[in-house]
């Protein structure tokens, strides 16, 4: 059986929302020229700190601005925000600690001028913060950002004043869904100052058993007590779930294991897979792994083929607009290799 953690904590973020001094909030912007002024001026401090690709919204294709969202470096705001929005990313992680897969991104002109965020895998929220903390320490260095003695930094939103930070973790959570618990945890978890969202965020749903917790208190704490309290909160978590997986185990285990093991042999053999299809089944074989019933080592692959295989990545891949039964095609092609790969991994071969 996959370890607890591994298997239930994806990925850590620690996002800072920052406002330049000198500019009205995004939402008062005057004009696409005060927007531009933005984007130059964060651009320039940031490229002297890290290799980031600068995609402004009004330049790339809707395919590329989907598909970075989906990859969670932008949020589906400023996807949208085609007139005065950009972000910097930089996926390249850091060799020489080792964290060759946490990802760099700024929002600019979301709802703040900024939103520095880092993301990595697994439990690692202490770490994405001093990644991030780093490059906002710098930018500060160039940029004038809004800050008060008493509120701290100066947010659009009330509800991000002070630190202006907000630390998250991706859970997989199928035991506590299955087992019809997730209500009265949500509730739980907003009592002790914390939410749940689904995988994209507010307002998002819960897809493929994937939900985002995140502190709700920024103003009056620490970014310290932020982290621990966080990290309490996943670590209940994560043991609330090894016991909802046990129980769903325990209620029918073969009939579980049938499901895991089936949804691996349709996505290892199927010709042409739906998104809605592929998400569902996909779900089913990584909890067939979390629960020990696939050998697969490498967790973290399975999530990447699912980055791999949405629709506008797939289009990006191909390099072409596709139709629906053409992805659906393509998809099916990258889950035979996908599983194949990893099922030769696991088993030595």
């Amino acid at each position: 059986m996959a370890n607890n953690i591994e298997s239930t904590v994806l990925s850590s973020r620690v996002r800072l929302a920052r406002n330049l001094a000198d500019y009205p909030f995004p939402s008062a912007l005057k004009s696409t020229a005060q927007a531009k002024e933005i984007i130059r001026s964060v651009a320039a401090a940031a490229s002297r700190l890290r290799p980031f690709r600068l995609y402004e919204m009004d330049v790339i294709t809707e395919n590329v601005a989907q598909a970075i969202c989906d990859d969670h470096l932008i949020s589906t705001e400023l996807a949208a925000n085609r007139k005065y929005g950009a972000a910097l990313i930089d996926e390249e992680g850091d060799e020489e600690d080792g964290d060759l897969r946490g990802k760099y991104s700024i929002m600019i002109n979301e709802e703040d001028h900024l939103r520095e965020q880092y993301i990595s895998r697994g439990l690692s929220l202490a770490v994405a913060y001093r990644k991030i903390s780093d490059i906002d320490d710098e930018l500060s260095r160039t940029l004038r950002f809004a800050f008060d003695a008493k509120l701290g930094y100066l947010t659009a939103c009330p509800t991000n004043l002070g630190t202006g930070m907000r630390a998250s973790a991706m859970l997989f959570l199928p035991g506590l869904t299955r087992m019809n618990k997730m209500n009265r945890l949500i509730r739980e978890i907003s009592r002790l100052g914390h939410t749940v969202r689904g995988v994209y965020g507010e307002g998002s749903a819960a897809e493929g058993y994937m939900y985002q917790i995140s502190n709700e208190v920024t103003l009056g704490v620490s970014e310290e007590y932020i982290l621990s309290e966080v990290q309490r909160a996943v670590l209940e978590i994560v043991n609330l779930e090894a016991q909802a997986r046990k129980a769903l185990l325990a209620e029918d285990r073969v009939g579980i294991k049938d499901e895991c093991c089936r949804a691996f042999g349709i996505l290892s053999n199927c010709e042409k897979v739906s998104n809605a299809e592929f998400l569902q089944l996909i779900s089913d074989v990584k909890l067939g792994i979390a629960l020990g019933f696939l050998e697969i080592e490498d967790f973290s692959s399975i999530d990447d083929l699912i980055s791999a295989v949405r629709p506008a990545n797939i289009d990006l891949l191909i390099d072409k607009p596709l139709t629906a039964a053409e992805r659906d095609v393509h998809r099916a092609g990258e889950c035979r290799a996908a599983l194949a790969a990893v099922r030769r991994t696991s088993a030595g071969l």
